[in-house]
């Protein structure tokens, strides 16, 4: 394992070679190309804060499992599942989406708290969910991420089109007899997926590095769909291998060094898109004609 200081670790490149390394690898790969599929439609259907509220949903789950000597990845698949549906069938209409979001959020922290005072010895896992813990995904939890992702893959093939229709012009899709209502608790149970396998690799507060980040830079540099979903995917991919390579090397916590590359990367894709307008604003200035 690595040392307990921060700092140059010269046997890096051997740590690199660890089985527990190959597992965070595969496990961050997986998960990057997961949230590459939900991510433009997270951002396009503005549901951020049901992402962020969906990984604080399934603490509860979290600290359930260890009560009952569980798997927590069971324990957060279903509270996660769980609170989607909740959310998706509560808020029936988009201004209704947050309060239904908000209610259900505050619910299950009430009940995290309460199992988390239950639960005895159960203070790592607590840690590893608020704050995640790419090393210690083992060789069933990256089993079940595939699966996850595999069983998502699938069904946002099978609903793409009428998905982006949907959340694109909603009002146009469910005149057209587009079962929206349908598409939308759907998509929030393809959502928990993802959010389940996001709190485990950087934990329920950093889950917006991987879930919604990623789309956000690709969506600055493209407005085609495969090209934001190949993008995402790229610069997920990149955030969690440069992480996982400078935390072997400083010895620093991967959830920090991978968020770090990721806000990097975005605030890049920020200045770029602040330069491309002023540069257009210039142009359109120089193009006018001179007042006499």
């Amino acid at each position: 394992m690595l040392s307990a200081t921060i700092g140059w670790q010269p046997d890096w490149v051997d740590v690199l070679q660890a089985q527990f390394m190959r597992n965070a690898f595969l496990a961050g790969t997986i998960l990057c190309i997961a949230a590459g599929a939900v991510g433009f439609f997270v951002i396009v259907r503005r549901q951020a804060f049901a992402a962020h509220a969906l990984a604080h949903i399934g603490f509860p789950g979290a600290t359930a499992a260890v009560v009952l000597g569980v798997s927590v990845t069971l324990g957060l698949t279903v509270f996660c599942v769980l609170g989607s549906l909740a959310i998706g069938l509560l808020g029936r209409k988009a201004e209704e989406r947050d309060v239904a979001t908000g209610t259900v959020l505050a619910f299950a922290t009430g009940l995290g708290v309460l199992f988390a005072s239950i639960a005895s010895g159960g203070a790592g896992t607590v840690t590893n969910v608020l704050f995640g813990n790419l090393l210690a995904v083992s060789t069933t939890q990256v089993v079940t991420f595939a699966c996850f992702s595999a069983i998502l893959l699938g069904v946002i093939a099978w609903v793409a089109r009428p998905l982006a229709f949907a959340s694109l012009q909603p009002e146009v899709a469910q005149a057209r007899g587009v079962p929206v209502r349908t598409l939308s608790i759907l998509f929030l149970v393809l959502l928990a997926l993802v959010v389940v396998m996001a709190v485990e690799v950087v934990g329920t507060l950093l889950l917006f590095a991987l879930v919604v980040t990623p789309a956000a830079t690709a969506l600055s540099l493209t407005a085609r769909p495969a090209l934001i979903f190949a993008a995402s995917v790229a610069f997920g991919l990149l955030s969690v291998w440069s992480g996982l390579v400078l935390s072997a090397m400083f010895n620093l916590p991967p959830s920090f060094a991978i968020v770090t590359v990721a806000t990097i990367l975005w605030l890049a894709s920020v200045v770029r898109a602040w330069s491309s307008d002023r540069g257009a604003a210039q142009a359109a200035a120089g193009a006018r004609p001179a007042i006499r």
